[in-house]
């Protein structure tokens, strides 16, 4: 797993995941490797009441009922669909189910402009097709063609970022639940036909500010199960989120640096008055551009925490803070600049002369981050 720069959730768990299913007798559907109570446990975490031998690290922070209900959903023979903003976790409740139920969250189809037919149902290998012409050797099958024949999750990330041809051709697989080859000849079986196997489905996901990029039809809707991910709101849950990334950052670059609850509070704070005041704002100019999820709230402490250990002290300042958030919510110029400057004298600034603590530092390392950039 250290030679990997990013090990998918079934490599990084597989410990903790073979231990589960030693222990695991409840019933499971299909194929699973692990039932729906382990699959939940091992997403959610394990709690004093399971009586488990051991501890169960919490990897996704949200409502018990989302995940439960994504669950149940994978046991019939529906789709998933997690939808909410960018930021909110979707993707990577998706990489841990998948890892939890068939030991494989590695079947993905990115959905873009430039997603076609050909990327969810097969495509060839021209080589062997001019050698020995159209065959299943020569057939390359997608990552959503090989869940099906091996009974396992595929993955279709963005859905609503791709064309209209791209989410009529899902519609026949989620619901045929089989792909046919026209290009291969039937010797009287089913050779030009690839039927899913039990435990195949599929998790999309799609952004809410997506909508009316390619808005999903009917047809489609309906052979899903929607479960809203909601931006996350509590403060404890949030914090818990970040130090939760961060710490996996830490311990992937091996580095020595902790984070100090109190610059933790004045990230989540920053956050929550930056939110606040997009949702006062009365037009889009007044807004940064910046979604401000727990995600980029994330990226602002990497940033901070990767700039301090290569060139700075080896401890993380609220001067480093505040640089890396001004410069990672800069995307318009000059308009995010005004935005963040408002947030700094009208917000920061007197709150710094009230507590002190961490917030004067955090203060003068925003305004030279704007000045620097203006």
């Amino acid at each position: 797993m250290s030679d990997l720069l990013r090990a998918p959730a079934e490599i990084k768990y597989a410990e903790e995941l073979d231990w589960l299913e030693s222990i695991d007798d409840n019933p499971k559907p299909f194929s699973w490797r692990l039932s729906p109570k382990m699959v939940r446990l091992f997403v959610l975490g394990s709690e004093r009441a399971d009586g488990l031998d051991r501890e169960v690290s919490q990897k996704w922070f949200g409502d018990r009922s989302f995940v439960e209900r994504s669950i149940v959903t994978l046991a019939s023979d529906r789709g998933l669909l997690l939808i909410g903003d960018p930021g909110t976790g979707k993707s990577w409740l998706a990489e841990l189910l998948s890892a939890a139920i068939c030991r494989n969250s590695t079947l993905v189809v990115q959905g873009t402009a430039g997603t076609t037919e050909d990327h969810i149902k097969y495509s060839w290998n021209v080589s062997m097709v001019i050698a020995k012409g159209q065959s299943r050797e020569s057939m390359i099958p997608s990552p959503i063609m090989t869940a099906m024949e091996a009974g396992a999750i595929g993955r279709f990330e963005e859905l609503t970022r791709s064309t209209s041809d791209v989410q009529d051709a899902l519609i026949s697989i989620l619901s045929e639940k089989y792909i046919s080859v026209p290009e291969l000849e039937s010797g009287g079986g089913d050779d030009n036909i690839v039927f899913a196997r039990p435990g195949f489905s599929v998790i999309a996901t799609a952004n809410s500010r997506d909508r009316g990029v390619n808005d999903l039809s009917s047809a489609l809707k309906r052979r899903f199960n929607f479960v809203r991910i909601p931006v996350v709101t509590n403060k404890k849950s949030e914090a818990e989120i970040v130090r939760f990334r961060t710490e996996e950052l830490l311990r992937r670059h091996s580095i020595d640096l902790d984070v100090p609850p109190t610059l933790l509070d004045v990230l989540l704070r920053s956050f929550a008055d930056l939110r606040a005041s997009a949702a006062a704002a009365g037009s889009d100019d007044e807004k940064l551009e910046s979604a401000l999820s727990t995600a980029e709230q994330i990226g602002v402490l990497e940033d901070a925490v990767l700039h301090s250990n290569f060139f700075g002290e080896r401890t993380l300042t609220a001067r480093a803070l505040a640089s890396s958030l001004v410069g990672s919510l800069t995307r318009r110029e000059p308009e995010d600049l005004a935005i963040l400057n408002k947030y700094l004298h009208g917000v920061v600034e007197p709150r710094s002369k009230e507590e002190g603590g961490s917030w004067p530092e955090f203060l003068e390392g925003g305004r030279d981050a704007i000045a620097t950039l203006s």
